[in-house]
């Protein structure tokens, strides 16, 4: 666990790469918000765009509006500037200085073993970037530098947050000195893992060639009817029982969001609608989506048609983040030994 004389304080990155989906909003931003008014927590959310050109450079057009659309994208789903600090990395300068820290601790047989640089590097491993192969340490730097406590993963960066806490421990031990916490990962949610609407085995992504696959956040009411009422099922009427999911994948995915949005269990949505043909089923979850997702868009399009404002939040959640940052970099270089002016 992580030491008790930390405040408790969640950080949370999100990667400014285009195109906020369901899967983004159930899976991250969602519970964001909840905890962001459990009042449990100092919350800080984060664009990470140093993140975001670790695969490719990003032409700067496109970088800055998939920055300002996911800040967007948090606003109108509830996060609240004056109870969060939202903010894009690249603002926070301590986040690349620490991360250079960790790529000095970090070993590389740990580096090596991350599934992730597996998958995305694949075959051509030469050619992919350092970026790409340092992007968890980046990441523990990310976490670290505000002493966050909770950090909210998916299954896909388990993996990483491992290495993080690996990161604090060995730094913490060749100092002999408990500096950074061992921070705890938050899994959870209704549905923490959304599926694509066409195939029930795959996460929904924004990076599919098809755009009926998923749910965009920027999408109108018409449109999520629309996708909604298209998804792929299977000819079977919706169990009484959860069990009754099973070999089911694109029939368990329309229960999952349901449950989610209805923020409700999944049982409680066969209790409701068992027995049900997925055309009558379909249709009360179009509703459901329609009436929980088309206000958020409305209000994205509105944040959008104003960057300048959210320059402005995003550069005050910058300087909030760095009163934060900079005294935990500056111990940090003390305690390593760096003379500064």
């Amino acid at each position: 666990m992580a030491d008790p004389t930390f405040t408790p304080r969640v950080f949370s990155g999100i990667q400014p790469s285009g195109g906020l989906t369901l899967g983004n909003y159930l899976g991250m931003i969602k519970p964001a918000v909840g905890m962001q008014n459990s009042g449990d927590f100092e919350t800080l959310y984060c664009m990470v765009d140093l993140h975001a050109i670790t695969a490719r450079l990003v032409p700067p057009s496109e970088l800055i509006h998939n920055t300002r659309e996911v800040a967007a994208g948090f606003i109108a789903s509830g996060i609240d500037p004056a109870k969060s600090m939202l903010f894009n990395q690249s603002q926070v300068p301590e986040h690349a200085q620490l991360a250079w820290i960790f790529n000095c601790v970090a070993r590389m047989g740990w580096m090596g073993r991350m599934t992730q640089w597996k998958d995305k590097a694949g075959k051509n491993a030469e050619a992919a970037s350092l970026g790409l192969f340092a992007y968890p340490t980046l990441m523990a730097a990310d976490i670290l530098i505000y002493h966050a406590t909770h950090v909210p993963v998916g299954e896909d960066q388990k993996q990483h947050l491992e290495l993080t806490r690996d990161i604090a421990a060995k730094f913490n031990h060749d100092y002999g000195i408990e500096f950074f916490p061992l921070t705890e990962p938050v899994i959870g949610g209704a549905a923490p893992r959304v599926m694509n609407l066409q195939d029930g085995s795959k996460k929904m992504s924004k990076s599919d060639p098809s755009d009926k696959t998923r749910i965009n956040m920027t999408d109108d009411a018409d449109t999520i009817a629309k996708k909604i009422r298209k998804a792929k099922t299977d000819p079977d009427p919706l169990p009484d029982a959860v069990a009754g999911l099973e070999g089911r994948p694109d029939a368990r995915n329309l229960v999952n969001i349901y449950a989610a949005l209805a923020e409700t269990t999944q049982q409680a949505v066969l209790d409701e609608h068992a027995g049900a043909l997925f055309g009558h089923f379909k249709m009360a979850l179009a509703d459901l989506a329609v009436s929980k997702l088309a206000p958020i868009a409305g209000e994205m399009q509105r944040l959008m048609a104003d960057p300048a404002e959210i320059d402005r939040i995003l550069g005050d959640g910058a300087q909030r983040a760095r009163a934060l940052s900079a005294p935990i970099l500056d111990q940090t270089y003390d305690i390593i030994g760096m003379l500064r002016s």
